[in-house]
Order: C-alpha cells, then structure tokens, then sequence
C-alpha cells in the first residue's frame, strides 16, 4: 500500500493538494451558511451531467423516435425511471441553487476588487444552466415541451436587426421541428457541457486565488479550515441535498405526457417552467405595443441591458469601502425589489392562470 501510494506522490502532488486545502481557510460570520450553496449548485451539475449521460445512450433524438425512447427508459429500462427522474429534478434544483448562490453574492458585493473574473464567470455560468434547462425542454418531444420551446424562441425573434439570425439558427431552419431537436441535442449534450466545464475550472480556480468574499459591512469572526472542518460542512450539505433529490424522484416520479403534434393547436394553460414565469409573466401583462414599440422588443432590449448590467456590475457600483454606504443600501433595495418581483409572478402564475 506504501509503495502505491509513493507511486502516484511521485506523479500527481497530493502532498501538496493536502497542504493546500489545510491551509485554506474559509472566513467565518453570521452569513457563513450560504457558502454552501456553491458547493450544492456544482453537486447538482455533477448530478446532471452523470444522469444526462446514463439517459444519452438509449435517447434517439429525432422526432420519429424521441418520445417512445423516453418512454421506453421509464416504463422498460430498469431503474430508467428513477435516473430520469434524478435528472429531472435535479436540474430544478440545480437552477434554484445557481438563483440563491448569485443573489447571495449580489448581497455580499462579492463583485469588488479582486473578485471581478469570479462574478463575470459566475453571471455567464447562470446563463448556461439556463441554457440547459430552455434546451432540456424540447428533448421529451411532449406537447407542453413543444409548444414552450415554440414560444420561446419566438421571443428573440422580434429583436432589431440580429433577432431572426438567433432565431434561425435555435430552430435550424424556419421552423421547430426535426431540425430543431437535433440542434437542441446537440447544444444541450455536447457544447454546453464543454462551455460549462471550462466556465466552472476558470471559476473555480478564480475562488482558490482570492477566496471568499466577506459581506461587506460585516466583521469576521476568524476563518474555517477548509479541510476537514468546512468539508464536513459541505458533505452534510450534500447528504441533506441527495436526499431531497430522491425525496421528489420517489414521491413525484415523472410522467410521460402526450407526443407532440406539429400541426396541433397549443393547449391551453400551456406556460414556462417556474425560472422562465417572470419573463413570461411580464410580457402577458403588457400591451401588444407600448407608445407605438412593440412589447417584445422593449422586453427584449430591458433583458439584454439587464444582463449586461449583471456583468458589468463590479464597475458599476465600484463602492471600494468597506463600510455600508447610501449606494449599497440603493442596490439592497433594488435586489429585494427584484426577489419580490420574481416571487410576485409565480404566485400570480400558478394561483391565477
């Protein structure tokens, strides 16, 4: 045992990745509990891209044949019902871990100096988990995922001068159809997992150089080695977090709902997943045009300065002192208001269709 292990110290460094993770030291105050939702949200990746690729080798994305291949791997395949629902359920979890951990550090001002790349990185990474969950949606070839991707890729559409281009190339053509899925497929399996896993090392690695940002205004208490203590933390987090994973998988299995039809009328009801309710939500309230514009391209340029907001936030609310300001309580403000909005229109979308 001696000898194997002399044999990988001489070719891989654990020594020095131990001395490292003793050394490290995670800064200890009265918010110290939302770290952990760094560590749930990277689980629940592993989780998807683990299940993804167990689901990837009986799924046949063509329109002839991907509602009966999900179907056969819950109804035939053994435990195929449980890894889809694995999969399933832990993309929700995976999207409401990403929110809390952004809003977290939102609240923190974790985007001024040094943590700039670590914000940039983490906004960019939202967008992709994002991305996996609108693209996921089509790949069931169901009514609800049909219909939901119709409409949501209509909603660039309208956007001045490049809004048909992104249109045209999500569809693969002029229309959601084959095409189309084979296109979803392919962005949800293959480019945003290599995207992703290099948004995740650049992040990662991003965290280990400047370590984890205090709240500002706040007084640390001294630090929390890393290893074993703050592990310990995230292993029981990560325990708690797989067991309500199977909680939903085994008392809310998922069904297989009714094939798309492309030549059908849409259901009524018929709306986005729970992340996507604010935006759908926002445009059903207002007018068709707003002082002769149309509704979808002020929707669409409001979405695009937001997100560019997001990003470019660290020189935005440069604020370098340490101490709690006028300005930070305004961005305070404009984040509850923000969570109040979001929380505001899922209520009013699931209690008022």
């Amino acid at each position: 045992m001696e000898n194997r292990t002399n044999w990988f110290e001489g070719r891989i460094p654990l020594g020095e990745l131990r001395a490292f993770l003793r050394r490290k030291v995670v800064p200890a105050h009265r918010h110290t509990f939302w770290y952990l939702f760094g560590g749930l949200t990277l689980l629940f990746f592993v989780v998807q891209l683990v299940s993804g690729v167990l689901l990837s080798l009986y799924y046949q994305p063509t329109p002839a044949t991907a509602y009966e291949s999900v179907a056969r791997i819950s109804d035939e395949i053994q435990f195929g019902w449980i890894v889809r629902g694995i999969h399933h359920w832990s993309a929700h979890l995976l999207v409401f871990c990403s929110l809390v951990h952004m809003a977290s550090k939102y609240f923190f001002v974790a985007y001024r100096k040094p943590r700039e790349g670590t914000w940039i990185s983490g906004v960019i990474l939202l967008g992709v988990v994002l991305g996996f969950a609108f693209t996921g949606y089509l790949l069931p070839w169901t009514t609800e995922g049909y219909f939901a991707t119709l409409i949501g890729v209509e909603i660039p559409a309208s956007m001045p001068l490049v809004g048909e281009v992104i249109a045209r190339v999500l569809r693969g053509g002029d229309y959601v159809d084959g095409a189309t899925l084979t296109r979803v497929f392919s962005l949800h399996a293959i480019i945003l997992p290599l995207v992703s896993l290099v948004l995740i090392a650049f992040h990662l690695i991003q965290n280990q150089y400047t370590g984890s940002a205090v709240p500002k205004g706040e007084r640390g208490s001294g630090g929390i080695p890393f290893s074993p203590d703050f592990i310990y933390r995230d292993a029981l987090a990560w325990i708690a977090g797989i067991m309500f994973l199977l909680t939903l998988v085994l008392f809310f299995p998922v069904s297989t709902t009714q094939k798309a039809d492309i030549l059908a009328s849409p259901p009524e009801g018929i709306r986005p997943e729970w992340y996507f309710i604010p935006l759908y939500q926002t445009i059903k309230w207002l007018p068709g045009s707003i002082l002769g514009v149309n509704t979808e391209i002020l929707i669409n340029i409001a979405t695009s300065v937001f997100i560019l907001s997001l990003i470019l936030l660290p020189w935005i609310h440069k604020n370098r002192d340490e101490t709690i300001t006028g300005v930070d309580r305004v961005f305070r403000v404009v984040g509850i208001t923000g969570i109040f909005y979001v929380v505001l229109t899922m209520v009013i979308a699931y209690t008022m269709p």
